[in-house]
């Protein structure tokens, strides 16, 4: 496949990443569907840094004036999860980590539990609701994946937060950086550096 049509496909999902908050992997199936590329190959598609390359410039040029600020009540919401659940030694990861999100991203928290039990327990002893789910975890087992609706003053409505329960082990290699030679997560020290340099 050409160079420019990886491009063309990037650009297209970074669209669709902003505009509608989709994670990367479905918008770049959409996109290439979109461009009529229904046959596309994995080895075809755009990797994921070029996406996010793609977003940053896509937030640049359009949502300058806006993204920000959401960004800022995003990482307010992660902050607030985090304070409550710090037993878990919560880490922040995905686009309000990475600076990327807009008022239609997720908040995605990973929590490092001994017992992957004991989160959703103490969830229930503070009487937050949340739903469960899965996802295939680091060493391709199902982990569970519990939800929150959190409400946001500054956005004016409610934020989906994902507290992924992985296993204490897993935090150690979790903070390798990634090819690039950025970190894929951070904690909550971490995330207030963050937002104290960025106000």
């Amino acid at each position: 496949m050409s160079s420019a049509l990886t491009a063309e496909i990037a650009a297209a999902a970074a669209r669709l990443v902003v505009e509608e908050g989709m994670e990367y992997g479905p918008a770049k199936r959409r996109a290439a569907r979109d461009l009529g590329k229904h046959s596309t190959r994995s080895a075809e598609m755009p990797d994921n840094a070029a996406v996010e390359d793609e977003v940053r410039a896509y937030l640049a040029l359009f949502c300058a004036d806006t993204q920000p600020a959401e960004l800022a009540a995003l990482r307010t919401v992660a902050a607030h999860w985090m304070e409550r659940l710090a037993e878990f030694r919560p880490h922040l990861t995905g686009a309000v980590w990475r600076g990327t999100a807009t008022r239609l991203s997720s908040v995605h928290l990973q929590l490092f539990c001994d017992d992957s039990k004991s989160a959703e327990i103490s969830m229930l002893n503070q009487g937050i609701d949340f739903d469960i789910g899965s996802i295939t975890g680091p060493r391709n087992l199902p982990v569970d994946v519990l939800s929150v609706s959190s409400p946001s003053r500054t956005l004016g409505e409610e934020v989906t937060v994902f507290l992924t329960v992985l296993d204490h082990d897993d935090l150690r290699g979790g903070l390798k950086p990634a090819a690039n030679g950025q970190t894929q997560r951070g904690d909550l020290a971490t995330l207030r550096r963050l937002m104290e340099t960025e106000t």
